[in-house]
């Protein structure tokens, strides 16, 4: 008579998830191995729609100029968004800043570890506050950044684009129904964004190595380069501008943009439609007149929603020029250009005019 073994019971997803992590995810992040609710917060926002490469020497740099939220709150913002600059998005940082703020001024200083304290500052949504509160006091909270969207969509196999209401809230219930019931909350939360950032890839997936390959409809059904889903995209619109690239006496003249819209708070070049004439908008806008100009290379900047088109003049004025009457604008001396609140695309304009001084 022969005696059948039952098989073996499939582990849980969250358990196959946290022993996949100690074995094979990421360790020794800055920002790891830490409860301080500080360090957690300001990697996770460098880490929002950003990869963890490009992350680190700005976490960096960061942490030894302001080592803790009063060292932040304390800075002006200029200084914020001078360390941010190159790293996109820059509304992360205004927040970031404000957030430091409020922290000091309704938490005295110390900052907050759990999900309802985190989920009320300035630029801590549901997931970034689930994933602080996990791996600062071990609170049970899901996620659902950008990588761990497309872990639960191919493993439940949920169609749709993750952007629509209706697809993110069969993710979130998904995202919940997964937690570990018991410890281990912050390896789990860890392994899912090493999963989706590592192995569960947008573009040939790694799935051989995955832990829970075996139960994923995505790859039962074969459909793993269809989840999730796509939105359909349209050709981005282009807006066309000139910057003006005025330099007297070893200085360059910079605007201070609002604090809405694309580059918003940092200092840039005076921009006007690349329609007009970039003379006359100088004599205008800026009282600088009988200025010498010279067209420098166009050049492109691609943002999430468009394409901006940029055609550079170098302007020459013929003596000192003064700053018009109630712009918030500034003369920088050039050599400063490297550590100011500038978007990298000025910046790097200006390196490529600045030699020929």
């Amino acid at each position: 008579m022969s005696i059948h073994k039952p098989a073996r019971a499939r582990a849980s997803f969250a358990a196959r998830v946290v022993r996949w992590q100690r074995s094979h995810g990421r360790h020794g992040l800055p920002w790891q191995g830490t409860r301080d609710a500080y360090r957690i917060w300001l990697s996770e926002v460098m880490l929002q729609q950003t990869q963890v490469a490009t992350v680190l020497p700005y976490f960096e740099r960061f942490v030894a100029r302001f080592p803790d939220v009063a060292s932040l709150a304390a800075a002006g913002e200029d200084e914020v968004l001078a360390l941010w600059s190159g790293l996109g998005y820059y509304a992360r940082a205004r927040n970031l800043h404000r957030a430091a703020r409020e922290v000091v001024a309704r938490h005295g200083g110390e900052f907050p570890a759990s999900f309802d304290a985190l989920v009320a500052l300035p630029g801590i949504g549901r997931s970034t506050a689930g994933a602080i509160a996990a791996f600062a006091s071990g609170e049970r909270r899901a996620i659902l950044d950008g990588n761990v969207r497309r872990v639960l969509a191919r493993h439940a196999g949920i169609e749709g684009h993750p952007a629509a209401a209706a697809t993110q809230a069969r993710l979130w219930e998904a995202a919940q129904a997964r937690l570990p019931r018991g410890a281990g909350i912050e390896a789990y939360t860890q392994g899912l964004m090493d999963l989706g950032a590592t192995v569960c890839v947008a573009r040939s997936p790694q799935c051989p190595l995955c832990p829970i390959h075996e139960d994923c409809v995505a790859r039962s059904l074969g459909r793993i380069d269809e989840l999730p889903g796509k939105r359909a995209r349209a050709t981005p619109p282009r807006r066309r501008i000139a910057m003006l690239v005025v330099i007297s006496r070893g200085e360059v003249l910079l605007e201070k943009r609002p604090s809405e819209g694309v580059w918003g708070g940092l200092w840039s070049l005076p921009e006007a439609s690349a329609d007009e004439d970039a003379a006359a908008i100088l004599e205008r806008d800026w009282g600088i007149a009988g200025a010498s100009l010279e067209r420098l290379p166009p050049f492109e900047h691609a943002f999430t929603h468009f394409t901006l088109e940029v055609q550079p003049w170098r302007v020459r004025p013929r003596k000192a020029a003064k700053l018009a009457q109630g712009k918030p604008a500034a003369w920088m001396p050039l050599a400063d250009i490297a550590g100011a609140a500038l978007p990298s695309p000025v910046k790097k304009l200006l390196r490529s005019v600045v030699p020929a001084q």
